[in-house]
């Protein structure tokens, strides 16, 4: 009996070891896989987190590089800012340390969250911008309050400072807050292309987005010694930022800010540049909007508005916007028909106001007509009837041959981007576009410049650019010293192209449709006016008093000194009426301005 109850107790004796070695196995299991993940799984976490309580790594923003334009003169440069960062690791109410910062800064909290959403894929502990361009009294109540809030800390940066605000906005463009897309495209790039962060700044249109991996620089880096508080200690390594390159401009500021004060009222574009390699010279779009707006963060209500606005103040009417060309058209009308054989510059045709052509009456400006014209005065005078003829003479696809020879219907490649390529019909665009033929009363609007004939300006004045310089057809840009460009040569004669713009001298002479208003004294250059309906019955009719929308547009381009040509100039003026009146002036001022002229007389506007 007594051996059976020992037996028994050891028995027992024998499970609860068992039990307890396996309570104690699990519990050692437990214990070694919680090293096991912490020391390997996140190892790398915590020790960032541990380093974190004693190091800080702050960026060490690089200045971007400051714009200049060809004189040297500063277009946009960088200004001190300072910007509020927020340290999640170090807040237990993320929401709460929102609404305390909105509140002393004055700034909706929803704006601040979004900041931060952002940044919602970067570690807690790195200092991510909540609020830009905080005044300096901003920064002192900040910094009143750095013991109760160690999660803020105020980082001085650098502000872009747009010198000119709306006289350069289209071609230097605008910075912005690096997106989504911008983020993932960095990251994909894996050091081909610039490291982008959240909150970062770049470069968003024109020049400023063209050229920000240059602009942008590198940014440095310091690691300080940080007490419990967030508090800086010590330095411990610095490397320095590398400060972004300086870019010169082929922009002219005087004539820039010329052409922008003569364009100021109007909606429209003016472009000048060098008809010999192409230099934009200067390149307004009107309405334009300031820049500066987006450098310290543009308020919702404000890009509210911008976007709003019918006139469409973001848009580059140089190269965004196409529009028939008008009569403008008829100086490649004329080349065309010289080097086809098709006309000769002695070649009379009578005008008496209107011709018949494929049962249809085409109509002329000038409702008595110009009598019997020959090509010089045909341009002079613009008269419509005498390029009705060489239009039907030359038939459609000729005339898209030589368009597209100036360069219509493709980019200028100019390196703004974002061109829009107008567009040259012709009786294959007719058949795939519109899936029906080209008729032959098309070809006579076309002739003068209208029906679905469409260009931009800079398109324009590079073609006029080819006139003026002989037949080379240059590539215009913004940039000097930037890789050359082949030039392509115009297979045309070049006595061709003198004949021409001999005609075009006539435009701004007695009798030229533009003397009156646009003759300038000193000067011998040549032009060519251009009025485009908006809606059809306006010719003969002024449309000045009708509703602005309803207006025709106004074009004028041009080319001076005459025989020496050294500056293209072309003007659109939307809804400005005739050519005459509403461009040819503004160019005129130009050349007054650009050749240091007075003005003689006050110009009146012809018809």
């Amino acid at each position: 009996m007594a051996l059976e109850v020992e037996r028994q107790y050891r028995d027992d004796l024998n499970l609860r070891i068992q039990v307890l070695t396996v309570a104690v196995s699990v519990l050692l299991a437990l214990v070694a896989g919680g090293y096991w993940y912490v020391q390997l799984v996140r190892g790398g976490h915590y020790r960032e987190l541990a380093e974190n309580n004693r190091l800080r790594r702050l960026a060490i923003r690089a200045p971007r590089g400051v714009i200049y334009d060809r004189a040297g003169k500063p277009l946009v440069e960088n200004t001190p800012s300072y910007n509020l960062l927020i340290d999640r690791s170090r807040t237990g109410d993320l929401t709460a340390s929102l609404s305390w910062a909105a509140g002393i800064l004055h700034r909706p909290a929803a704006e601040m969250a979004a900041n931060l959403e952002r940044a919602r894929r970067q570690p807690d502990f790195q200092p991510v911008p909540v609020a830009r361009d905080l005044t300096l009294a901003e920064v002192a109540r900040v910094s009143a309050s750095a013991l109760e809030h160690p999660e803020f800390e105020i980082d001085v940066g650098h502000l872009r400072l747009y010198r000119h605000g709306t006289q350069t906005a289209h071609v230097l463009g605008y910075l912005g807050e690096v997106n989504e897309d911008e983020l993932e495209a960095s990251a994909a790039a894996n050091g081909s292309g610039p490291h982008y962060r959240p909150g970062d700044l770049v470069g968003k249109k024109g020049v400023e987005r063209i050229y920000d991996p240059a602009l942008r620089g590198d940014d440095g880096e310091r690691s300080v010694v940080v007490d419990s508080r967030g508090r800086l200690i010590q330095e411990f390594t610095r490397v320095e930022s590398v400060p972004g390159t300086g870019i010169h401009l082929t922009l002219d500021l005087d004539l820039q800010q010329e052409a922008e004060r003569l364009m100021r009222d109007k909606v429209g574009a003016v472009v000048a540049l060098d008809p010999h390699d192409g230099s934009v010279l200067a390149m307004v779009s009107t309405p334009s909007y300031d820049p500066n707006a987006f450098a310290r963060g543009i308020r919702p209500a404000e890009w509210q508005a911008l976007l709003a606005d019918d006139n469409d103040p973001l848009q580059n009417r140089v190269i965004q916007n196409s529009f028939s060309p008008g009569s403008v058209f008829k100086v490649v009308m004329a080349t065309a028909g010289l080097a086809e054989g098709v006309i000769t510059p002695h070649d009379r045709v009578f005008c008496n106001g209107s011709v018949t052509l494929y049962g249809n009456r085409f109509r002329c400006w000038r409702p008595g007509g110009h009598g019997s014209v020959d090509l010089a005065k045909a341009i002079s005078q613009s008269c419509n009837v005498y390029f009705y003829q060489l239009g039907k003479s030359l038939g459609i696809e000729r005339i898209a041959k030589w368009a597209r020879k100036f360069g219509f219907g493709e980019p200028t490649g100019i390196e703004l981007g974002g061109e829009r390529r107008g567009l040259v019909p012709d009786e294959e665009w007719s058949a795939r576009v519109r899936h029906h033929p080209w008729y032959p009363g098309e070809t006579i609007s076309v002739a003068i410049g209208q029906g679905a004939l469409s260009v931009t300006p800079l398109q324009m004045a590079r073609a006029v650019a080819v006139i003026a310089n002989g037949g080379d057809l240059v590539t215009p840009h913004v940039v000097r010293n930037r890789q050359p460009v082949p030039v392509e040569h115009l297979d045309v004669d070049p006595g061709i192209l003198t004949i021409v713009r001999r005609a075009m001298g006539g435009v701004v002479a007695p009798g030229g449709t533009a003397y009156y208003s646009a003759h300038v004294e000193g000067l011998d250059y040549g032009g060519k006016t251009g009025t485009v309906q908006v809606v059809g019955g306006l010719i003969g009719v002024d449309s000045d008093d009708r509703e602005w929308k309803l207006r025709n547009h106004a074009w004028f381009a041009s080319f001076a000194p005459l025989d020496d040509p050294q500056i293209v100039v072309v003007v659109f003026n939307e809804h400005g009426g005739a050519g005459s009146s509403g461009a040819a002036p503004i160019a005129a001022d130009l050349y007054r301005y650009w050749f240091g002229l007075q003005k003689k007389k006050q110009a009146v506007g012809a018809a």
